[in-house]
């Protein structure tokens, strides 16, 4: 992981009521921080110029996914159970669901701290990437901007998701 000061990755877990988290983060800022996590995970030529070269700014692969997780908890559960809020509709949550298992897949076999390198080089990981973009596109479009962009530095997502 490249240093602190790149990262989004928080050091705790919200703690939860029931079984929703209790967290201040209203649903655009989740939005905002899974859309992000799919840009990255969605982009080879980012992944090549950012991440394997070691670009600052962009964290690291490990806080893609943790970006993509953790506030959502969809590691736990589905995308659907945001729909209305997080997601627009049903498709976009299944389009999600399908990137995030894809993604975590990989992480859990190569371990949540390897190596940019480990992920890229992993047999699944075009498919996890073509899942991510398919889910970055289709977010993107619906809140109407341009998927070929290339991604947000963690600082401009800081800026974008900071309370008013």
């Amino acid at each position: 992981m490249q240093g602190s000061e790149n990262s989004s990755r928080r050091a705790r877990r919200s703690t939860t009521m029931g079984v929703m988290p209790v967290n201040d983060m209203p649903w655009w800022r989740w939005r905002t921080n899974v859309r992000s996590a799919l840009h990255m995970l969605s982009d080879p030529v980012f992944q090549q110029e950012c991440w394997l070269a070691g670009q600052p700014g962009y964290g690291d692969v490990t806080d893609a996914v943790y970006r993509l997780v953790e506030d959502t908890w969809l590691d736990n559960w589905s995308a659907e159970k945001y729909v209305g809020t997080i997601f627009r509709d049903s498709q976009e949550a299944a389009l999600v669901d399908v990137a995030v298992l894809r993604v975590l897949r990989i992480m859990h076999q190569v371990g949540a701290d390897a190596p940019v390198s480990a992920y890229i080089e992993h047999h699944g990981w075009p498919e996890a990437v073509r899942a991510a973009r398919e889910a970055h596109v289709r977010l993107a479009t619906n809140d109407g901007e341009d998927p070929d962009i290339p991604p947000r530095t963690l600082e401009v997502l800081a800026i974008m998701t900071q309370a008013v």
